[in-house]
């Protein structure tokens, strides 16, 4: 069965608001207020990202304004006296591939606990930039749009197909019919569960 080609690259943001790592530090808020982001890739030379800076890196500052870092780290008392993105910034950036599926870019926010990724190229060269709620607008996919992806790159991989049903409302997938075997019921809905968009599979199947 074919997999879903939505990549990084169908929802990403080409045009991004990035700094060098000599931007001060009223510089970065200034920016990030301006273009209502979180975060901003720090980059050198021609380009490549060498690490992020966001309202995390720069909380600090305030956090500690009253002088009492009793509870704080070494790295938090550091960025509290920081004053440019250089000294900020978190590095090494994690960053992501433009050809990286869009559930390998969840995982890694997840697993990072970021809200954003800069997507680089094979050397580290800024492409643009993928967020939290660019991941979210494959749901924003038509049900007409889902059924069909679902009948021409899920069923026509079936060994039977002639006797399934699918239909999609609110994005939810139903189907219905018979299969030959009990065993293939997982597997299929598995893939359907694939196709970007797809809330959720509910299956209506007798067997043969």
């Amino acid at each position: 069965m074919s997999e879903s080609p939505y990549t990084v690259s169908d929802v990403m943001t080409h045009t991004v608001v990035a700094v060098g790592s000599e931007a001060s530090f009223k510089e970065i808020v200034e920016l990030l207020d301006q273009w209502k982001v979180s975060a901003l890739p720090v980059l050198a030379g021609e380009g490549r990202v060498i690490g992020v800076v966001s309202e995390a890196d720069l909380l600090p500052k305030e956090q500690f304004r009253d002088g009492n870092e009793a509870e704080s780290d070494f790295g938090e008392r550091l960025k509290a006296s920081a004053l440019t993105a250089g000294e900020l910034m978190s590095t090494p950036a994690v960053t992501v591939h433009a050809n990286a599926s869009l559930a390998e870019a969840a995982r890694i926010m997840a697993r990072r606990r970021v809200k954003r990724l800069p997507v680089v190229d094979g050397v580290g060269m800024l492409e643009g930039i993928v967020s939290r709620s660019d991941l979210l607008k494959v749901f924003l996919r038509t049900d007409t749009e889902i059924a069909d992806e679902i009948r021409s790159s899920v069923l026509t991989h079936l060994p039977v197909t002639t006797a399934l049903g699918v239909s999609v409302t609110e994005g939810v997938v139903t189907l219905t019919g018979s299969m030959p075997e009990r065993g293939l019921v997982p597997v299929v809905a598995r893939a359907l569960r694939a196709v970007e968009g797809v809330v959720d599979v509910q299956v209506d199947l007798t067997h043969r």
